[in-house]
Formats: structure tokens, C-alpha cells, sequence
């Protein structure tokens, strides 16, 4: 009796996921990734489920939807979730991990697994035949962005951009201090760095007057809201930063023992902490720029950066016209969709979709196009993630992140204050239905 298989393009969060949990069900995988043959624009290391734009998983408290996903996957038996606590780097209240250290972890996990192939090339084209997971990610390149474009129809894309990464041995410690926000996590997660108002103005001005990297003349720049770079969201407001990235709330400055007018925050890239990532400073400014203006930042004037920020696009299809509650193709059911290329955003959500997509793709090679495929219910941060992108307006489909504006209200009255907290109650009840379906 031959095995059943499925073939999963991508060896990102979404597919690394897809694999382990379709094999994990006995089904035989062959899992393509275009790494070490080809890199993208973004990535640079030759393991699996690489993280590129920044080495944290957001919120861990279950008061934020990603944090409940991440409970309802860590339940679930995600291999991303395992990786992450076995690697997390202290963030305060948000559930960061090494970078690299993070990737070694699921690489091996994958290639040891015995019923999963791991074959180092490019797919350019989707597979004729069998039961396909595409998780080719937002970077998918050209050729094989096309051969999807067949298939859905023409993809939409957005603009992310990447923050700068500096060394921990080139700050100033005369100037930054150890804190977390209202003393979250262990309460000094963070490096802070204050600035008064004078410089707060100073740097903005700079910010708004620096070269950016230009967009090619036929592509319209669209940003994702998540990760807008820190030079547009300065277009918007003398005091925008204040209010978002560089806020000074719950900090106090031990020169002054006052709140500063603003604060850079610094955060751990790795376990050991030798490099330091700049918490909400994506740009597209261009590299001599960067260097200048954030080197203009009190604590990194003679910052050494190991990484500077830059911006991709990043690619996604229609998937309110594409893909049935189930991330398979409407018109061709044994073609599956998961990660970023369907128009979540965010590494909890990719790996998220790539769980979902396993399951399913395993179900159908065991039991044949006309297995029962349990849907997350809706309560759940699974069920009303995929609803979002399976049942948005096609017109106006943008990537879009968790949260709890995403869920079905509760019945009956409730407090405002006990609203997220009553939600993830539900969802994790809900959650053991969906579990026990699955078996």
C-alpha cells in the first residue's frame, strides 16, 4: 500500500508547521525550500522558519489575541510554539526568542522527522497533481508568484520594512537605562533610551529631512499598518512617535526621576544579548541616513550596527475569492494556502495558517477528497483568524494581524474590562471541542 504524501512549498514558519503536523499524522512529506540555492531579499540564514523582520512574538498575555493563539497552538502541539519556549530571550510582556537559535531548533526537529523529505530547491511552478500546501511566504519569487497568479488570479502585494539591529558593547550606558514598562516581565527586559524635548524635536526633523530608498516608478507604495516605518508614521505628526514606538509611558529616567519626553527602547536579539534590536524603528531611510539619524538617538552615538533596516514586498493573494474555510483553493481542492501569502500578517499567524493547512492536507491524503475536515470553531483565535481572510471584502482585502475585533461577541451584557478575558475563556473552552474532533 503506497503512503499517502503531500508536497509543501516553503520551509518557513507556515510550511515548517504544515509538515510536522501533517507527518506527525503519518503522512509522508516532501517539504521544498528554495534555501541555501536561492535567498530572498529579506533572509540570510540557510535554516528553516527563518524570522527576518524582528525576533519577537508579540504579546504573551492572554489580555492580547496573539497571545491567546499562542496558547491555543502551544496546546495544540504547535512545533513552532515548542521552539519558541525552548529559545524565548527575556521581552517583558511580549515572548521574544534567539533568532538563530530558534531557526537550528525547528531545522532540526524537521530534517530528523521520518517521514519528512527535506529537498533544498526552487519550485517555480505548483505541482500538476496530489495534495499541495503553498506556503512560498511573501517573498515567493517570480516565477513561481506567477504560476500562483494562474491559478487565484492577480496577487496583491504591501511594503514591509525591517528595523536596524546595533551591538550591545556600543551603547552608552552613561545615558541608557534598564527598564520595562510599569516594570513588566522582570522589569528591566528593555534598554531605554530618553530623550528631552529638544531632542525629540531635533530628531524628528532629521528623521522627516533624510534620503529614503525610492520606489521603482510603476509600483505604488502600500504599507502594512503593523510595521510602518518609523519615517511615516513621523509624516503624520510632530508627536505621532511619542504616542507609538518611542512613548515614555511607565518609564522614569533614574538621572531625572521623571518620565521623558520620549524613549527609544532596546531589545535583546539574542539569548546573550550582544546585539539589540531597535523596538518599532523599521525604515526604508538608506543606509548612510540611518547611521546619521539614529546615531542621533541619546545612549547610540557610537552605535555599531550589524544590521540595517531596509524595506520588501511583500506578496499575498485575494484569498476572500480563493480559498474555502478550510485554506483550500475553491477551484482546486487538493491545492492548499498557508502563512503570509494569504493575507495574515505576523509570524504567530503564519505558523498559525500552517498548522491549520497540515491538518487538513494530512486529512486529505488519508482519507481522500471527501474527508470531514473540522473547522477551528469561530470562538477561537484560530477559527476567527481564518474567517477574517476567507470571508473579508475582496475589495478592499489588506494583511491583517489577530486581535479581538476579529471575534463574535459574547451574548448578554458585559463589562468592557472583562471583555478579553471572557473571550479567551470561550476560545480555549471552544478548543478542546476542535481538539477532540481532530483526535
Amino acid at each position: 500500500m503506497t503512503q499517502p504524501a503531500i508536497t509543501i512549498i516553503g520551509g518557513g514558519l507556515a510550511g515548517t508547521e504544515a509538515a510536522w503536523q501533517a507527518a506527525s499524522r503519518g503522512v509522508a512529506v516532501t517539504l521544498h525550500e528554495m534555501k541555501p540555492v536561492r535567498f530572498s531579499p529579506a533572509h540570510t540564514l540557510p535554516f528553516l522558519a527563518e524570522l527576518v523582520c524582528s525576533n519577537s512574538l508579540r504579546g504573551a498575555s492572554l489580555e492580547n489575541a496573539v497571545g491567546l493563539l499562542k496558547e491555543e497552538m502551544r496546546r495544540m502541539g504547535s512545533l513552532f510554539m515548542e521552539a519558541a519556549d525552548a529559545t524565548r530571550v527575556p521581552a517583558g510582556g511580549a515572548l521574544a526568542v534567539d533568532r538563530e537559535i530558534f531557526s537550528r531548533f525547528i531545522t532540526e526537529r524537521i530534517e530528523s522527522h521520518p517521514f519528512i523529505g527535506v529537498v533544498r530547491d526552487e519550485v517555480t511552478e505548483i505541482p500538476g497533481d496530489g495534495i499541495v500546501v503553498v506556503a512560498s511566504g511573501p517573498l515567493t519569487s517570480e516565477p513561481l508568484a506567477l504560476d500562483i497568479s494562474r491559478l487565484t488570479g492577480p496577487y496583491l502585494y504591501f511594503y514591509d520594512a525591517i528595523a536596524p539591529i546595533v551591538t550591545e558593547a556600543s551603547i552608552d550606558y552613561g545615558t541608557v537605562f534598564r527598564a520595562s514598562r510599569y516594570g513588566k516581565g522582570d522589569g528591566d527586559d528593555y534598554l531605554n533610551c530618553p530623550m528631552t524635548r529638544e531632542e525629540y524635536d531635533a530628531f524628528v526633523a532629521a528623521l522627516l529631512a533624510a534620503d529614503k530608498v525610492p520606489a521603482r516608478d510603476f509600483e505604488k507604495l502600500i504599507h502594512f499598518e503593523g510595521c510602518m516605518p518609523v519615517e511615516e508614521l513621523a509624516c503624520r505628526g510632530h508627536d505621532t512617535l511619542r504616542f507609538g514606538p518611542m512613548k515614555p509611558v511607565g518609564l522614569t529616567d533614574p538621572r531625572t526621576g521623571r518620565e521623558p519626553h520620549a524613549v527609544v527602547q532596546l531589545r535583546m536579539e539574542n539569548r546573550e544579548g550582544t546585539m539589540l534590536n531597535l523596538v518599532g524603528f523599521q525604515t526604508k531611510l538608506t543606509y548612510p541616513e540611518q547611521q546619521r539619524v539614529f546615531r542621533m538617538i541619546p545612549g547610540l552615538e557610537q552605535a555599531e550596527f550589524v544590521r540595517l533596516g531596509s524595506m520588501h514586498r511583500n506578496t499575498f493573494i485575494n484569498a476572500p475569492t480563493v480559498l474555502d474555510p478550510f485554506l483550500r483553493m475553491k477551484s482546486q481542492p487538493r491545492i492548499l494556502f498557508a502563512g503570509q501569502i494569504t493575507g495574515v500578517e505576523g509570524y504567530v499567524e503564519s505558523a498559525a495558517t500552517g498548522f491549520i493547512a497540515g491538518i487538513n492536507a494530512a486529512l486529505l491524503a488519508l482519507h481522500g477528497p471527501d474527508a470531514t475536515l473540522p473547522a477551528p470553531p469561530d470562538a477561537t483565535a484560530h477559527g476567527a483568524l481564518v474567517r477574517h481572510i476567507t470571508t473579508a471584502d475582496p475589495k478592499h482585502f489588506q494583511p491583517m494581524n489577530v486581535n479581538y475585533g476579529l471575534f463574535s461577541e459574547l451574548p448578554g451584557r458585559v463589562k468592557k474590562t472583562e471583555r478579553r478575558k471572557l473571550l479567551a475563556e470561550r476560545a480555549l473552552r471552544e478548543l478542546e471541542k476542535w481538539r477532540a474532533e481532530l483526535g
